[in-house]
């Protein structure tokens, strides 16, 4: 099997030496990657690195090796074409169409999934012209990672960093493996709740669960890859922002019903793949409670959590809202699916068994997604960005525009 070929374009800006990391992870893993750097770029990284780094000499000129017509032949080999970073200015060029060098020839011919990781002060991010250049981007069919929030250079900090490279390169080779531009979410906004919340009951212990996050943290990042505008609400959890997310830290039950709420007020998708305590303590101890010898300690009264799922499945924030709802269940899975599914309300629910190390903390899942129409999917076990994407699917094939949702 031919490894996949992959054109990494670098454009001038300070994050330029991040995509040495993101070049290293593509060869490693057995890509073919030609490495395009614009000449400003070349101020930042030299030459010599990206063809040490690729095994290739860099394609930096137009008319070199012209009998080898690069500005078309590049594009046209390439199984995908990334920018990382993508400053203002590359982003603009390719908007509108403008091809002064290599890299941007090489975008006007490719025909495989293309792949912009913008990096640039958050002012340059946030003007309306950035923001038309992406959507015009996006509404052509190409993938642009929402930048990261953090440091940039000097003492600014704001949106507009570039992801990490490891998220930038998981994106990649999500696209990769589903062997086509899909863009089936773009202009949707989808909300992924994740991890495991903790209800405490001193400054030192809580009452947690087991989830790690990983499913969720596969959902928004598969959402992503395929266009959504993604929100992520995250309980407890020690896993890598994914590129192009907007990511809300909680902890509680009470804090993540709070994040979704506000969140979901403008969402078209509700996942709720997060582990929600169904109780909290009815009483919190402002110190550690002490083992005293000889003396039993007090029970502890637990008082019942809100019920997310149900609570925004009754009480849709837009008309034709679509809510996904989890059950991890251990035994009679698919019956007290069925019946947790009426109970919520909500339009899906993925029911998977749990325990024996199963699901919690692992890197695949199995599932039967149940819909409220009577459909039932099975999913094998699998890598979890694989059941991530069969829930996707299901959220795609509902109609974007919420009266169309209405009136099917």
């Amino acid at each position: 099997m031919t490894a996949p070929r992959v054109v990494l374009g670098v454009s001038g800006g300070i994050a330029a030496y991040k995509a040495c990391e993101l070049l290293r992870r593509f060869t490693e893993s057995g890509h073919q990657v030609q490495v395009v750097p614009t000449a400003a770029a070349l101020h930042f990284v030299g030459e010599a690195t990206w063809a040490a780094l690729s095994g290739r000499p860099a394609a930096t000129e137009t008319w070199e090796r012209v009998h080898e017509v690069p500005h078309v032949r590049i594009g046209q080999q390439a199984d995908l074409v990334v920018v990382a970073p993508a400053t203002a200015d590359l982003l603009a060029k390719a908007a509108h169409g403008l091809a002064d060098d290599l890299l941007t020839n090489t975008l006007l011919t490719a025909r495989c999934p293309v792949v912009f990781a913008p990096a640039m002060h958050t002012e340059m991010w946030e003007h309306p012209a950035t923001q038309e250049n992406v959507a015009t981007l996006r509404r052509r069919g190409a993938i642009v990672i929402e930048p990261a929030v953090g440091r940039l250079t000097g003492v600014d900090t704001g949106k507009g960093r570039l992801p990490d490279p490891a998220e930038i390169f998981a994106a990649c080779r999500r696209v990769l493996a589903r062997g086509s531009l899909t863009q089936d979410l773009a202009g949707r906004h989808v909300v992924v709740s994740a991890g495991g919340t903790r209800e405490p009951l001193d400054p030192v212990r809580f009452l947690g669960n087991r989830s790690s996050g990983k499913q969720g943290y596969a959902l928004a990042a598969t959402a992503a890859a395929r266009g959504a505008r993604v929100t992520l609400v995250a309980a407890n959890t020690a896993l890598p922002d994914p590129a192009g997310v907007d990511v809300v830290r909680v902890g509680t039950a009470l804090q993540l019903r709070d994040a979704v709420l506000k969140a979901a007020a403008e969402a078209d998708a509700v996942v709720m793949a997060a582990a929600v305590a169904d109780f909290r303590p009815a009483e919190y101890a402002t110190g550690k409670i002490k083992k005293v010898d000889g003396v039993e300690p007090a029970p502890i009264v637990l008082v019942r959590n809100p019920d997310i799922l149900a609570e925004i499945s009754a009480d849709r924030a837009r008309p034709g809202q679509l809510v996904v709802g989890f059950a991890a269940e251990t035994d009679d899975v698919l019956a007290n699916g069925r019946a947790k599914l009426a109970r919520k309300g909500c339009d899906l629910l993925v029911v998977n068994e749990v325990g024996d190390g199963k699901a919690f903390g692992q890197d695949t899942n199995s599932a039967v997604l149940l819909g409220a129409d009577g459909s039932e999917v099975h999913i094998a076990d699998g890598p979890k960005e694989v059941l991530a994407d069969a829930i996707w699917d299901q959220v795609a094939a509902r109609p974007a525009d919420p009266a169309d949702r209405s009136a099917g």
